[in-house]
């Protein structure tokens, strides 16, 4: 019998200005905003009393390209791949077979979040999203999932903790996938974060 890992849903909400709704467990909240692309956040940045500017919009987006780059999921085959991410938001790996490391499928990058950090000094960090199965968004461990890739409020400051790197790894295969328990089951592989329940 698999044991999956109970997974904290996070719903982002949109209802006049973005809000972001919180389910599950209460932990250290910090801002964030989450965007489906870049030019939205830098939209969103024109207004003066946010907590972000265009220049911290472009930084985090390349960051979070980069972290999706070397953190994202890889399959062996574009359908394990849907199966676990939804149809049509699957691609080929162009960072493997760049570096030599073998063709494999990903999930696409579908935006990214923000959180600042900056009451307590530690600055803005960002994390990559994508989809899942049950067409919501998760950062790359897949243990926060959010209703959409936009919208703004509090998330635990964990959220923005980076996922172990995928890239030079072999690709999970159908036997992988059953064995962890699909996308954003409980890793076993050291270094993983902590997993979040509630």
């Amino acid at each position: 019998m698999i044991r999956r890992k109970r997974s904290r849903h996070v719903a982002l909400v949109l209802a006049g200005a973005a809000t972001l709704a919180l389910a599950g467990c209460r932990e250290e909240q910090v801002d964030a905003q989450s965007f489906p692309d870049l030019d939205s956040c830098i939209a969103a940045s024109k207004d003066a009393s946010l907590w972000f500017t265009e220049d911290d919009c472009r930084k985090n987006f390349a960051a979070a390209q980069k972290e999706f780059e070397e953190t994202a999921p890889r399959y062996a085959s574009k359908e394990l791949c849907e199966a676990e991410h939804g149809a049509g938001n699957c691609g080929g790996d162009q960072t493997a077979q760049q570096s030599g490391g073998g063709f494999s499928f990903m999930p696409l990058l579908m935006g990214y979040m923000m959180g600042s950090m900056l009451s307590r000094g530690g600055g803005i960090f960002s994390q990559p999203m994508v989809r899942t199965a049950d067409g919501r968004y998760a950062t790359p461990k897949g243990d926060q999932s959010f209703a959409t890739n936009r919208g703004a409020g509090k998330v635990p400051s964990q959220t923005f903790q980076r996922a172990p790197t995928t890239l030079g790894k072999p690709p999970m295969t159908a036997a992988d996938v059953r064995q962890r328990g699909g996308f954003g089951a409980a890793r076993t592989n050291a270094g993983a974060g902590r997993s979040f329940g509630g």
